[in-house]
């Protein structure tokens, strides 16, 4: 698809290193910097996002003259950049991180600049989009009054996201969607409020407002709630993910809620796959994830956006105790619930190794599962005792272990040592392997001959 991005950028820098002292100078931590790391920010990580998703990205944007501009085009290289002048110094953000963790943030350059110009070539390239996207960043293209004519013109014919800023312009009427987050909502709104009943009171007075076919008010960890006119709002429910930087979230969601209205999904539909996308980018890592080489993973099943290996080692950064466990879970019952609880309660984060639907096939035959995977991996997941699942596709789960290294590794029932393969391997890197207890009288194949009773 070709998606036009036509807004704000600006420079993201990121400092970091460990921070094992405090400065004698004052008590505030030291940080050791041995990496720097810098790429597009604002409109241009919208562009990167989506070329990153093989779809083409034409950024529409104006640019500054000095050497900050030269890092920004840097970054950008690959993307097809249309450009005008701005007029003002290039924004720069840079954040400091210890051991991962946000310190501080310095900003430069980031005065309210003057309204720049459009030029005639900005304005041509917004032709022929599938979708457009108009990242405000409050730097003042989007008030450009011709630009802000042709976008309302394409409002006709192509779905336009406008991720809106406190600081920047009205979204034009028409536009397919607006994506304020919830402060951001109450604050257009003029209201005071929180949760779903704040948005949905900020949705309605901004649809009427500005005049968009949906307002989509994006609330963090507890989903997006959808208002259309005429229709009941609808609150897309959020993956659990465990992230520490929210960061790029929102653009995530604009990218991805894009390219769903581009493929002619409804709004809800492209929403729910918009919250699963920006779910899916936090787990990975963020912003800090994005341009480095990531290691082949075992597969992982998008259902909560969690990804098992990331939950494990920011659990042991933190000092914290990893627990794993593994099953087909076929027809969850309390026994699997009572193990699971128990399990859980040995450390800090609980993984399930769950056995692909190939995987049951070969170990209980033909028909079963009776759930596949990704239903149950779902219902595993939401169990408040399960921090992520794991799919694997062999007969037993000793690759899944291999790469997850967890600190204690849980059967529920009596073994010898012998019994468990998986044992020795669990021993090599220290961990341990323990048993919980089993209840005999629940099992799947019971119930599953109980079912069958009853057709």
């Amino acid at each position: 698809m070709r998606i036009v991005v036509v807004g704000d950028v600006l420079l993201d820098t990121d400092l970091s290193g460990g921070a094992g002292r405090l400065s004698p100078d004052a008590p505030v931590p030291v940080v050791d910097v041995d990496a720097v790391r810098r790429r597009a920010g604002g409109a241009g990580l919208v562009a990167r996002m989506l070329q990153a998703d093989g779809h083409e990205a034409v950024l529409v944007t104006v640019l500054g003259d000095d050497a900050a501009a030269g890092l920004l085009r840097a970054e950008l290289e690959g993307i097809t950049v249309i450009a005008g002048p701005s007029g003002a110094p290039t924004p720069v953000k840079t954040r400091v991180r210890a051991s991962g963790q946000p310190v501080v943030r310095f900003d430069e350059g980031c005065a309210t600049p003057p309204v720049p110009g459009c030029t005639a070539d900005m304005l041509a390239a917004l032709e022929d989009a599938d979708a457009v996207i108009a990242a405000d960043y409050g730097r003042g293209l989007l008030a450009d009054e011709e630009l802000r004519v042709r976008l309302e013109a394409l409002t006709a014919s192509t779905p336009v996201v406008w991720d809106p800023h406190p600081a920047g312009a009205r979204p034009v009427p028409g536009v397919a969607a607006v994506t304020p987050n919830l402060g951001e909502a109450l604050r257009f709104a003029g209201l005071a409020g929180t949760g779903t009943t704040g948005a949905a009171s900020a949705a309605e007075v901004l649809l009427a407002d500005w005049g968009s076919r949906a307002v989509i008010v994006t609330m963090g960890e507890h989903g997006a709630l959808v208002a259309a006119s005429g229709l009941l709002p609808q609150v897309v429910p959020a993956p659990r993910v465990t992230a520490t930087d929210p960061c790029g979230a929102g653009d995530r969601f604009a990218s991805a809620l894009a390219v769903g209205l581009a493929a002619g999904m409804t709004t809800d539909s492209a929403a729910q796959q918009a919250t699963e996308a920006a779910a899916q980018f936090l787990a990975a890592g963020g912003v800090g994830a994005m341009g480095g080489r990531r290691e082949d993973a075992p597969r992982q099943l998008p259902v909560d956006g969690l990804d098992a290996l990331t939950v494990a080692q920011r659990t042991r950064d933190a000092g914290g105790t990893v627990v794993a466990t593994g099953g087909c879970f076929d027809l969850l019952h309390a026994g699997h619930a009572r193990t699971l609880a128990a399990a859980r309660r040995l450390g800090d984060c609980l993984i399930v190794c769950l056995n692909s639907d190939e995987s049951v096939r070969g170990l209980k035959g033909e028909h079963r599962p009776i759930i596949k995977q990704e239903d149950r991996a779902e219902l595993l997941s939401a169990l408040e005792c399960v921090d992520a699942v794991l799919v694997f596709g062999e007969p037993t789960p000793e690759n899944a272990i291999s790469r997850l290294q967890p600190d204690i590794w849980v059967k529920g029932g009596d073994y010898a040592a012998e019994d468990l393969p998986e044992a020795a391997l669990v021993s090599s890197w220290g961990g341990r392997t323990v048993t919980v207890p089993y209840i005999p009288a629940r099992s799947t194949t019971k119930l599953a001959a109980a079912l069958a009773r009853v057709g």
